[in-house]
């Protein structure tokens, strides 16, 4: 597979070349790892605890050195550089978000800067703009670690490592340790952060779902440090190179594969809703046997089933809605909204976030079984 940086001519951004890393003369950390980082891109290290992942991230910066073979960054092999100035010059987001708990917000992003030589005022007017840039107030600079969420609290992670305007960005498992509410946005804030600046980020999980969803290429390492498949995610998905990748990535895989399939085909249908301050007006009645409820703003916050009408008058009392459907996202997200609602309808939102209608779960397998047997013709027509 011919990578987005051989085929620009342009020498790929990270190169490792027969790196092997042992502990005491023991069984290999990382066996004799070869491959290729692409400029620009997100490339995601996804395996089982002890498969060498955060091993290989951290030789990328040397704070693990290899026992042989060698990592070059822009052609220049680094350990020809000093450790401390080649750390510097990355962005470095780990999963506690290492914050100094004794430095404002402001002052932790300004770190490196400062440690690069740059003034206070400087560094602290840089950090202002990346609390912008993460999706963060300015008021919260402020503030001190121990006062944000942890959601927040990733998101300064975030801006600190890139308030050098470093080229390349490494992510040990940096979302792991949050809610799932706040992982997902945090991995959307990521992939909006990646289409306004094109870092080269090294980012590491031991989640499948999180590798397929950011990279732009994964690594699937095995137990025992071995690289056993590298490739774009739906390469992954759709043809594991091995009965441990396959494993590794489930027998849902092919659920996991409509993340590669736009949805712009499916049917949005109207719904009925209900706003919630008039849940308790006797003289509002509905017809449908589940009625959306929204805020005055359209936004979605439940449902209200036929049946129990006249026992909800508040917003607490709704049924819960299940995934949201972005128009336009895709046929997984379609889907995963369409079965997870209690009405079995799939609530439908703009970008704004406000209800524009609902998408039905029949149709979207209509749609899947499509695209599946144009897939099928087309792989045949290309064997012949």
């Amino acid at each position: 597979m011919t990578s987005p940086d051989q085929a620009s001519g342009q020498r790929p951004m990270i190169e490792f070349r027969n790196v092997t890393k042992t502990y005491d003369g023991g069984r290999p950390a990382v066996d004799d790892l070869t491959m290729d980082i692409d400029r620009g891109r997100i490339t995601v290290f996804v395996g089982p605890s002890g498969c060498g992942k955060t091993t290989s991230l951290r030789m990328i910066n040397r704070m693990v050195e290899p026992t042989s073979g060698g990592i070059l960054l822009e052609g220049q092999d680094v350990s020809h550089r000093k450790a401390a100035e080649l750390r510097r010059s990355m962005g470095y987001v780990m999963q506690s978000s290492g914050l100094l708990p004794h430095r404002s917000v402001l002052d932790n992003i300004a770190t490196v800067p400062r440690l690069n030589g740059v003034g206070k005022a400087d560094a602290r007017k840089r950090a202002q703009e990346l609390l912008d840039v993460v999706g963060l107030s300015p008021d919260l600079g402020r503030r001190y670690p121990g006062q944000l969420s942890g959601g927040q609290q990733q998101r300064v992670g975030v801006a600190r490592a890139l308030a050098a305007d470093p080229p390349v960005l490494l992510m040990d498992e940096p979302f792991s340790a949050v809610d799932p509410v706040v992982r997902a946005e945090l991995q959307e804030e990521l992939l909006r952060l990646q289409r306004d600046l094109a870092r080269t980020i090294v980012f590491v999980t031991h989640d499948i779902d999180e590798a397929t969803i950011l990279g732009d290429k994964v690594a699937v390492f095995a137990v025992g440090g071995r690289l056993a498949q590298y490739a774009a995610p739906e390469e992954i998905l759709r043809a594991p190179v091995d009965d441990f990748v396959a494993g590794f990535v489930g027998r849902d895989r092919g659920f996991r594969h409509l993340s590669f399939q736009e949805g712009h085909n499916v049917t949005i249908h109207p719904v009925e809703t209900i706003e919630v301050d008039r849940l308790a007006d006797p003289t509002v009645s509905v017809r449908s046997p589940w009625t959306l409820l929204v805020d005055a703003g359209g936004r979605p916050h439940g449902w209200v089933p036929q049946a129990t009408r006249g026992s909800i008058t508040r917003q607490a009392d709704a049924v819960p809605g299940g995934s949201l459907y972005r128009r336009g996202d895709t046929l997984r997200r379609a889907l995963d909204a369409a079965l997870s609602s209690p009405s079995g309808l799939g609530v439908t939102v703009d970008d704004d976030g406000r209800a524009i209608g609902v998408v039905r779960a029949a149709e979207i397998f209509d749609l899947i079984e499509s695209a599946r047997l144009d897939r099928g013709r087309a792989e045949h027509n290309t064997a012949v």
